[in-house]
């Protein structure tokens, strides 16, 4: 599969889902004071962008180390990305958290909540089956994390403007479309592994 940085970047912020992450930051920020949160949610997304970046620079080696293909990345990308994806479109039931004492650090803003399996699989997708565009890649990636901080810089204006249900419509209808992206991952993914089996 062929992706362009505009491609590259709607793949990241469906992966990454902000609007979905408006609930675990809210919950996780809730015993930090009004005007520390912008500072903490700030620091989060860079500890998120630079752990993701370090994926992009580092996945070709991790792949070669662990004897992986591309093609094997791509098939385990898709399973995931369905799996994360039927979540947005059938959410589990709310589970009872554990309340956070004072600031969040890391777990659980940046990872898992932005930098989770999905995007680091997809950055190291990306590289693996274009490493001329890294360039590209960082572009769009560095784009994605602006709309997320952004995003859950302004997630109470957001939900006060437009709604909790408008918010959760948002987040289904970006799962379904994650759905799409995974079915024709594997299926690529499928494809290829096909055309290398040797014909009888």
């Amino acid at each position: 599969m062929t992706y362009t940085f505009a491609s590259a970047t709607v793949l990241l912020l469906l992966i990454t889902d902000p609007f979905g992450s408006i609930p675990i930051f809210a919950n996780a920020l809730r015993n930090v004071a009004p005007e520390r949160r912008t500072l903490v949610i700030v620091r989060e997304v860079l500890i998120a962008f630079a752990l993701l970046l370090t994926f992009m620079f580092v996945g070709d080696g991790f792949l070669r180390i662990m004897n992986l293909s591309g093609l094997s990345l791509q098939i385990a990308g898709g399973v995931i990305l369905f799996l994360i994806a039927l979540r947005m479109v059938f959410p589990p039931p709310v589970a009872h958290t554990t309340e956070i004492v004072g600031e969040p650090l890391i777990v659980p803003l940046a990872v898992p909540a932005l930098a989770g399996p999905s995007a680091l699989a997809t950055v190291m997708l990306l590289v693996s089956e274009a490493p001329e565009r890294r360039m590209e890649w960082i572009a769009a990636l560095t784009v994605t994390m602006l709309v997320c901080a952004v995003v859950l810089v302004l997630a109470e204006r957001i939900q006060k403007v437009l709604g909790e249900r408008f918010v959760v419509a948002v987040e289904r209808l970006m799962g379904l479309i994650l759905v799409a992206v995974a079915v024709e991952m594997l299926l690529r993914g499928l494809k290829q592994f096909i055309q290398q089996l040797p014909h009888a």
